[in-house]
């Protein structure tokens, strides 16, 4: 239903309310596994292997809940998400707890039963955080103009990367390092955040022109007078979903991989040649890590959604040409992952492969948007976000396959027995342990990159058709049907 109303302004305080709203839900909303992962390892007696699904349950509930979720907000809006994820991130967290206080049995790891129950608790986790995100990105991508909806999509998601700093930054400062404590920190801190979006988080309304995408043709610029519509069948018909879909599987893929791992890629390091394995100088390094991606994560989401409205606004560029930039972080993230042998030069590839990872998904969202319209965006949305369960499967498992070979007990170039190691098997070859894992990521990364230069180029065939043919639209005021 459209009514004429006066739209607030762009920089007024119920659009900024929104937006700092959003933040916060999203912040709220990150995954924070790999900030507990090693320490739950280790209590519980698990596997590479296990530990490794556990974390993609997570991802699993992130990804394979998206597109329920976009639907949901798309047709309802944001509170009815918003109530259900806060119940899912209390619940699963504080079950999280519950079994890492009660440890492992004395006779070795914890039971298949406790084992799927964690996979539970890590899915409803990733479903919670799903259920926040969606809220807020949705929220505020409508609230927005489309000069500035790259920017604005790209501040909120910020909040999403910037999250496991944030809570592992409280655990290292005011829990030292108490991982039940860290957790109950975890339940309560991701699910207000959910109750407070409920009562803030609300759609703004836009001008009429303002809902339109522009296509964009050298100095010549056009609204386009019907901007696209393209959902369910169609979506899934459309070669530009598939080709854009292929590329996020590959990139996605390859930082879960490694954002899942990189502890067990710390203490791989760390216990290269060191007589003595020291359990808290180890889990600082990992720490150092988990900084590391979480700071460069929240600032390429940022510096990659400016980067969009740049390329589109000033050089009249389409913004899919930006997707060959995060291929190309991408492909030197792992170039430098290879290379480091050192655990103190860690660092270098975990901020690259957090600036890569946030550039992603700073970025392309608003290519969602652009190409396939704001109707349905979070449901479109959503089914992208199906697209890193099969990396993120293929590599994870493949990089858990890898490492638990290298660190078998019955290797006895691979491990030794001491009293200083890690509870758990652990692999003492260094990068030798997981590097056959890159090489495949490495491979998966250039074909990214090849596929994101044939995107930029029909992208630009595209919009040379539609900028020709654009309309200058009226300026009616738009707002949108919401949830009572």
């Amino acid at each position: 239903m459209a009514a004429t109303f006066s739209a607030p302004g762009l920089l007024s305080v119920p659009r900024i309310t929104t937006l700092l709203s959003s933040l916060l839900v999203a912040l709220g909303s990150g995954t924070n596994y790999v900030s507990y992962a090693p320490q739950l390892s280790a209590r519980l007696h698990l596997t590479h292997t296990r530990l490794n699904i556990i974390g993609l349950a997570g991802n699993m509930g992130v990804y394979t809940t998206s597109p329920i979720t976009g639907r949901i907000v798309d047709a309802r809006g944001p509170r009815l998400t918003l109530i259900v994820a806060s119940i899912l991130l209390l619940v699963g967290y504080l079950s999280i707890r519950i079994i890492y206080d009660n440890g492992a049995p004395s006779s070795g790891s914890i039971s298949a039963f406790t084992f799927w129950l964690l996979v539970i608790c890590s899915f409803m986790t990733g479903a919670g955080g799903t259920g926040g995100l969606t809220s807020s990105v949705n929220v505020t991508a409508k609230s927005f103009p489309d000069r500035a909806r790259a920017t604005t999509t790209a501040i909120v998601l910020s909040g999403f990367g910037l999250s496991a700093f944030f809570f592992s930054t409280i655990s290292h400062t005011m829990l030292h390092d108490n991982t039940s404590s860290f957790l109950l920190v975890l339940a309560l801190g991701t699910a207000l955040p959910m109750i407070i979006g409920f009562f803030f988080v609300r759609q703004i309304p836009l001008l009429a022109h303002e809902t339109r995408i522009t296509a964009d043709f050298g100095s010549a610029v056009r609204m386009l007078d019907i901007p696209p519509n393209i959902t369910g069948r169609q979506l899934w018909m459309s070669s530009d979903f598939w080709l854009i879909f292929s590329i996020m599987s590959l990139l996605s893929g390859t930082g879960i991989m490694y954002i899942n791992n990189v502890g067990s890629i710390s203490q791989a390091l760390f216990a290269k040649g060191n007589p003595k394995f020291d359990e808290g100088i180890s889990s600082r390094w990992q720490a150092t890590q988990v900084s590391a991606i979480s700071i460069t994560n929240f600032l390429g989401r940022i510096l990659l959604g400016m980067t969009a409205d740049f390329v589109k606004n000033r050089l009249h560029l389409p913004r899919s040409y930006c997707i060959s930039l995060v291929a190309v972080l991408f492909v030197i993230s792992q170039i430098m992952a290879v290379l480091t042998d050192d655990v103190a030069d860690l660092w270098k590839a975990s901020l690259a492969l957090g600036l890569a990872y946030g550039s992603m998904f700073g970025l392309f969202p608003s290519i969602v948007f652009e190409w396939f319209g704001m109707p349905h965006f979070s449901e479109n949305w959503g089914y992208l976000s199906l697209s890193p369960v099969l990396g993120g499967n293929l590599f994870s498992i493949a990089f858990g396959r890898n490492l638990d070979a290298h660190s078998s007990s019955n290797n006895e170039q691979s491990t030794k027995p001491r009293a200083d190691t890690p509870s758990e098997p652990q692999c003492l070859d260094g990068r030798n342990c997981y590097v056959a894992s890159l090489h495949i990521t490495i491979t998966a990364c250039c074909l990214a990159l090849l596929l994101s230069i044939w995107a930029g180029w029909r992208d630009r065939q595209r919009n040379i058709s539609a900028a020709l043919k654009g309309k200058v639209p009226s300026t009616e005021v738009v707002w949108e049907d919401e949830e009572e």
